[in-house]
Parts: structure tokens; C-alpha cells; sequence
């Protein structure tokens, strides 16, 4: 078992900037891919950001250049800055934990106000 402990969200006004970690515990496989999706009201879940414990990582168009999404593998935390922040970015992010098996987080609300 795996389990992710997201935190960081909040309301933040349009241009503002947040910080989002995700702290995996317990049955850590050695190579995984911890990713942030995000689902808006009314729309489907959405991928964010990934990054593999090779270093590699990849960002959606919708937030190249604004978000950064980074690890610690020592803490088996991942992270997602988000700056330049806009409206269209308010949805509850969820963290995904894919190793042997796959694992999501129970959400974190961000709102960005304009």
C-alpha cells in the first residue's frame, strides 16, 4: 500500500502563486511516476505535470511556463509550482502515484480569483 498526502492548495487571486507538495508513504517502489491531474466542475480529470524518478518531466500546454513540477526522491514528495495563476487554473488537483501499482490522492482545492 501506498499512501499520498497532498497539501498546499488554497484561494489565491489571478497572478498569484501556490506551491503544492505530495508526501508518498509506505511500499515505495524504486521507480515510479508521480503525476498532478486536476479536475474542474463539470469537466474530466486532467494530467498537469508528471515526473519519473529518472529526473525526466513533462507539463501539460495549458501550463508550460507557469508550473513546475519537481521531487525529492530522499522524501518520496512530489511538487507543484504554480505561478502566473489564472482563473481557468481553479479545479481540485490530485496527486497519482504509479509504481508496481497505481495510487491517487484525496485532492486538494485550489481557487483562483480574478
Amino acid at each position: 500500500q501506498v499512501q499520498l498526502v497532498e497539501s498546499g492548495g488554497g484561494l489565491v487571486q489571478a497572478g498569484g502563486s501556490l506551491r503544492l507538495s505530495c508526501a508518498a508513504s509506505g511500499s515505495i517502489f524504486g521507480f515510479n511516476t508521480m503525476c498532478w491531474y486536476r479536475q474542474a466542475p463539470g469537466k474530466q480529470r486532467e494530467l498537469v505535470a508528471s515526473t519519473h524518478t529518472d529526473g525526466s518531466t513533462n507539463n501539460a500546454d495549458s501550463v508550460k511556463g507557469r508550473f513546475t513540477i519537481s521531487r525529492d526522491n530522499a522524501k518520496n514528495t512530489v511538487y507543484l509550482q504554480m505561478n502566473s495563476l489564472k482563473p481557468e487554473d481553479t479545479a481540485v488537483y490530485y496527486c497519482r502515484y504509479l509504481g508496481i501499482r497505481l495510487y491517487w490522492g484525496q485532492g486538494t482545492q485550489v481557487t483562483v480569483s480574478s
